[in-house]
Order: structure tokens, then sequence, then C-alpha cells
């Protein structure tokens, strides 16, 4: 199964411009992320990876770090659009295309691995990652959506990993909850993890879709396929080393620092 891992890069952001050239403890945020990738392009023969941005400065910062490039339109709606883009005008060979969030730079290189693994064994138009939450994750999860309710999804799934639904809201409601903890250490909580591969026939599906009306109202892209029809295999995997996630405010930026000084730098075993 020929694999093309792209990562978003737009120069553009609201809340943080130029968010991929920002430095990291003494890299660029892109860098950090291309660097996963290449790590995994390095173990797998049939894994390429490409940087896919709208602006001239990244395009050249790439070549500046020895990370493919290619330029794809300012315009383009959505970042799962833009990995289409970046297929079509890199590798019209691939058969499933990794997006691999560009502000992304804690997510371990086993993640990827484990959704091609998955992706090659299974039919379904969409393999992403998800974490099952402990309750004391759980509690700062909650608490955490009382100041920002739009931070972290979780997703629904069946017993065969098949995903049912995903929400900006914590689901499943849980009934006898003080029972369930006393019986166990995990909460019945997935969270969703924003790494998603897919299939590239999906992929161009996807582009020729209208935006979902849950898609809309809960702002996630992956409602688009399970509203028209189309199968999320959901992997589970473990949590990574860190609880952080993305990259999305300057504030964002200072705390990774922080956790690198604490837990060490992921760019040490990633050259």
């Amino acid at each position: 199964m020929r694999t093309l891992i792209v990562i978003p890069a737009r120069i553009g952001s609201t809340r943080f411009p130029a968010k991929p050239l920002h430095p990291i403890a003494g890299h660029s945020l892109v860098s950090r992320v291309a660097a996963i990738a290449r790590r995994v392009s390095e173990r797998n023969s049939d894994v390429a990876y490409v940087i896919a941005t709208d602006d001239q400065t990244i395009l050249d910062h790439a070549a500046d770090i020895g990370a493919p490039a290619v330029m794809t339109d300012p315009a383009l709606p959505s970042g799962t659009d833009r990995a289409l883009a970046a297929a079509r005008a890199y590798d019209q060979q691939a058969d499933f295309v990794l997006n691999l969030q560009g502000d992304a730079p804690f997510t371990p290189a086993d993640y990827l691995e484990a959704l091609i693994e998955v992706a090659s064994q299974s039919t379904a138009d969409v393999v992403t990652p998800v974490v099952q939450l402990d309750w004391a994750t759980l509690d700062v999860m909650r608490d955490q959506k009382t100041r920002e309710p739009f931070s972290g999804t979780c997703c629904i799934r069946r017993e065969d990993g098949m995903a049912l639904w995903f929400s900006k809201t914590i689901i499943p409601s849980i009934r006898k909850e003080a029972a369930m903890r006393a019986s166990g250490g995990l909460s019945p909580v997935w969270r969703h993890i924003g790494l998603y591969g897919y299939r590239m026939n999906a992929l161009e599906r996807f582009a020729s879709l209208p935006v979902g009306t849950y898609e809309a109202l809960e702002g996630l892209e992956q409602l688009r396929f399970l509203e028209n029809g189309m199968s999320i295999m959901s992997v589970a995997v473990k949590p990574g080393a860190t609880a952080m996630w993305g990259i999305d405010t300057p504030e964002d930026a200072a705390f990774a620092e922080k956790l690198i000084a604490e837990h060490g730098d992921p760019m040490d075993e990633l050259g």
C-alpha cells in the first residue's frame, strides 16, 4: 500500500500568524512535525511525505530543512482539501493519504504506523486514532470544557472499532458513574486524536461533497464522511508522553517548551 504523509502548513492562522515557522526550543514547529513524518518514511519503504503550504516563506524553509514541499491554493477550505491537493500534486499513485497536522509536534511516530497497519488490513474509508481516558484525565477534560467547550473531541465506537459518531460534547453520558469508578481505572470515554488516514478515493469523494449539517454544527470535518455513509475505523492507541496535542496559540508554544524542558525533546530521538 503506497502511503503519502501530508503535513498541511498554512501561514495565515488567525490566532497564531506564521505558526509553522515559530521556533519551539530551537526548532521550527513545522520542522518538528516533518521529523516525525521523516522517521516513519525511513522505517517504511512504501511511505513518502510532503509539506503542503500556501506560502513561499514556508516553502523556502522546507528546502532549508531538507523536507519535500508543494504549494497549494491558499483558498482551500480545509486541511483535508489541502491534503488532497498535495497528493494530486506530489504523488498521484498514492493509495492512502495520512494527514499529519502541522501543529502537532508531539505526535508519536507509532500512531502513524498503527494507522498504516490497520489500513492495510481494513476496508474502512478512513482510519484515525483514539485514546481511552482514565478517570483523572476525564476529570481534566470536563474542567477544560467549562472554559473551552470546543477543545477536545470524543468518539463513540463499536466493539470492532468502527466509529459511530464524533462530538465536541463529552459522550457518552455515564449513569452509575461512581460504581464504574470503583470498578476500574478506565472511563468509557474515548478521546479522538486529530490524525487521519484516508483511502485516496474516499478523499476524492469527501472533496466533492457539500459540508454536512452536523459537520457544520460541531466543526468536525470527519462527520462529513459519516453523514454520507462512509466508514471510519478508530484505532485504539496508548496516551502519548505528554497530554498536549496541538499548538494553537503563542501560549501553547510556550507551554510546549516547558514540557520539553521537563520531559525531554522528541527531536533528540527523531534527529
